[in-house]
C-alpha cells in the first residue's frame, strides 16, 4: 500500500460524507467561493489603487499605504476559508487531485500569491515607518516596488481562479 492509498484510506470518511451529501459539497464550494471573491475582490481593488497611486500626490499615496494596511487582515482571513475549504475539497478526491498537474500549478501559485502578499506587505510597512519618521524620500525607490508586487498579485490572483476553474473541470 503507497502512501497515496494509506493517506485515501484515512480521509475515505470524508470523502464518503462529501460525495454523498450535496448539502455538504454545496457548504464547501460556497465557502471556496465566497473567500475568493471577499479576499479576491478586496485584493484586486487594493492593487489597482496601488498600481494607480504611484502616479498621484504624496498624500494619496500615504492615504494608499493606510488603505493597504487596513486591507491585509481580511484579505489573509480570506485566505485562511480558501485554504481551508481548498483542503476539503482536495481531500474529498486525494486520490484524484494528488496526481494532477493542476492541482500542482494550483498550489505553486497560491504560494506565489502569498510570497507576493508577504513582500507587499513588507514594502508597505517599510513605507508606513518611512512616513511617520519624515524620511519618506529615503525610500522613494520602494514605491516602484510596491507597484510591481500589485501588477503581481493581480496576474497571481487572476491565474490562481484560472487553475481552480481548469482543476475542477478537466480533472
Amino acid at each position: 500500500m503507497t502512501w497515496i492509498d494509506r493517506l485515501a484510506h484515512f480521509l475515505h470518511p470524508w470523502e464518503a460524507a462529501y460525495s454523498r451529501s450535496k448539502a455538504i459539497a454545496a457548504a464547501v464550494i460556497a465557502v471556496h467561493l465566497t473567500a475568493l471573491l471577499i479576499g479576491g475582490g478586496l485584493a484586486v481593488a487594493a492593487d489597482r489603487m496601488t498600481i494607480r497611486s504611484l502616479k498621484r500626490g504624496a498624500a494619496e499615496r500615504l492615504a494608499q499605504l493606510d488603505e493597504l494596511h487596513a486591507v491585509h487582515r481580511p484579505v489573509l482571513i480570506a485566505i485562511l476559508f480558501l485554504f481551508t475549504s481548498g483542503t476539503l475539497l482536495a481531500t474529498a478526491d486525494i486520490k484524484t487531485f494528488i496526481g494532477s498537474g493542476f492541482f500542482i500549478a494550483k498550489l505553486s501559485l497560491v504560494t506565489l500569491l502569498m510570497v507576493n502578499g508577504s513582500v507587499l506587505a513588507f514594502n508597505e510597512r517599510s513605507l508606513r515607518r518611512a512616513a511617520a519618521s519624515g524620511s519618506l524620500d529615503d525610500r522613494a525607490q520602494q514605491w516602484p516596488r510596491l507597484r510591481a508586487t500589485a501588477w503581481i498579485s493581480l496576474f497571481l490572483w487572476m491565474a490562481t481562479l484560472i487553475a481552480g476553474v481548469l482543476l475542477a473541470n478537466l480533472v
